[in-house]
């Protein structure tokens, strides 16, 4: 098992960790839009939102020597289900090849009250 962590993606805001490998698979934590440099939460849209979250994803992937092809699955926790449409036009342009698994749900409320959280288990191309 080897534990990842990038300068590149937030820091865990509690007690857990950017991700972890285990027998080749990553297993990365929910991602919220937090900005890595300061942790302050990017934007007020789903859109902008969705971005963040999906650069912060990004960064974790390539610490874990890993891509968006390789996303297996992914959990996406909305705050407000009526946002799904515009959500899915951000999320979709990050998938090259073609698309993970995926469970979308609304809830009632996310860390920082943010609009978006999305956590993802992927392949890794190497355990180094």
């Amino acid at each position: 098992m080897k534990i990842i962590a990038t300068l590149d993606a937030p820091a865990a805001i509690g007690p857990y960790v950017q991700g972890k490998i285990v027998n080749g698979l990553l297993y990365a934590s929910g991602q919220i839009p937090l900005n890595p440099l300061n942790g302050e939460i990017v934007g007020d849209s789903i859109e902008t939102q969705t971005e963040q979250v999906m650069k912060n994803i990004s960064a974790i992937l390539k610490e874990a020597h890993s891509d968006f092809d390789l996303v297996i699955k992914t959990t996406c926790f909305l705050k407000n289900i009526e946002d799904f449409s515009r959500f899915n036009a951000i999320y979709s342009k990050f998938f090259d090849k073609e698309f993970p698994a995926r469970s979308a749900v609304g809830v009632a409320g996310l860390p920082k009250n943010v609009l978006i959280e999305i956590e993802v288990i992927a392949e890794v191309k190497s355990s180094n």
